[in-house]
């Protein structure tokens, strides 16, 4: 397996940072801290779909989508970042650093869909999915769906400030159909699917049933991305199946707190060549080093 050394570009920030994952790993037991990563890990080479030939598959999503459910979303301030208005976030700006290296991946390499995923549940893995969806929606004639796939714990919607039904639990039940648990806000470039009615059991069953997959096929030609968030690796098994009818997965680390040897067993669930890209979370700024 790999090491990952391949991105060295880094820039400190509040909630998400760029820096050397390697050396993370080795600090990660000690009392310092230090800035957030993100990683590119997979750089694969060969021949790719250009993004202009995906839109121009995608040449009746205005009709296609105009039926999805128009939510009034309240963004709850605890899991999202504000990207407008007046004043300098860094963690706005570090998730735009992110955004531009996903964009400059996906034009050498089939990257549409993204599992974000963590070895452990605490790790802010969906406060990344929610706020990387949100900021590749910015781009203009973007359209971005967000997936919550983790039918454990289901919270996204929270995220949003809106309903969790019908959602991606009936759908794999085949109590419901795409249009009927997507949703929209007041802007055009997000649609999200929320986790549905919780389910008590045969999760695993369920993520591995082939809905999913047929979710993704049908929405690809709709959308410049696709989103998802999922349970944690290490507990359970559904993240491996989940990442299955992914292009990439996207790794979510909590700084200082993941021990470095869960963080490489989690990695070792995904395919070498699905990582594209570690993300270092809840970082301590205020000790973190200049770089």
């Amino acid at each position: 397996m790999r090491t990952i050394r391949n991105a060295r570009k880094g820039v400190e920030l509040d909630e998400t940072a760029m820096q050397d994952f390697d050396t993370e790993l080795e600090q990660m037991e000690s009392p310092k801290t230090g800035p957030i990563a993100v990683e590119e890990i997979a750089e694969q080479a060969g021949p790719t779909e250009s993004n202009a030939s995906s839109k121009s598959d995608a040449t009746l999503p205005d009709s296609l989508l105009a039926g999805c459910r128009r939510s009034n979303w309240v963004p709850d301030p605890d899991m999202t970042i504000v990207f407008g208005g007046k004043g300098l976030s860094r963690g706005a700006e570090e998730f735009r650093s992110l955004r531009s290296r996903l964009c400059s991946m996906q034009k050498q390499q089939n990257l549409k869909s993204i599992l974000v995923a963590s070895a452990l549940p605490g790790e802010g893995r969906s406060f990344v999915a929610v706020n990387l969806a949100r900021v590749l929606a910015l781009q203009a004639g973007c359209r971005v769906l967000l997936i919550d796939a983790d039918l454990r714990n289901p919270r996204l919607h929270a995220a949003f400030g809106t309903s969790s039904t019908p959602g991606f639990s009936e759908y794999l039940q085949q109590g419901a159909e795409e249009l009927e648990i997507m949703q929209r806000g007041r802007t055009d470039g997000l649609f999200l699917i929320p986790g549905g009615r919780p389910v008590q059991q045969g999760h695993s069953e369920l993520v591995a049933n082939g809905r999913l997959q047929l979710l993704i096929d049908h929405m690809e030609p709709l959308f410049d991305w696709i989103v998802i968030d999922s349970p944690a690796a290490i507990p359970v098994t559904d993240a491996c199946l989940l990442a299955d009818c992914c292009d990439g997965v996207l790794l979510v680390v909590r700084s200082h707190s993941t021990p470095s040897d869960i963080v490489r067993k989690a990695r070792g669930r995904f395919r070498d060549e699905s990582l594209v890209g570690v993300v270092l979370n809840k970082i301590d700024t205020q000790a973190s080093p200049k770089i």
